[in-house]
């Protein structure tokens, strides 16, 4: 029983830690595109919330998988 709960936790755990990072990474999205995209193309700042989508969503489409071929 004590090992499912630790396993649980740890889940829970990491879970939560991923959801950090990804907050944190929003912050400087939200910054660099206030400061470059905004004076070089004119187009409206965005907010933290926007940031961490367009974060979320670079994610998802641009995921890195790596395939190892043995031969």
């Amino acid at each position: 029983m004590d090992k499912i709960i630790a396993a649980i936790l740890a889940v829970i755990g990491v879970i939560v830690l991923a959801a950090a990072i990804s907050l944190l990474m929003a912050f400087p999205i939200s910054w660099c595109w206030n400061y470059a995209v905004v004076a070089t193309f004119g187009l409206p700042k965005i907010t933290w919330g926007m940031a961490w989508c367009i974060n979320f969503l670079c994610h998802l489409f641009f995921k890195s998988t790596k395939t190892v071929s043995k031969s």
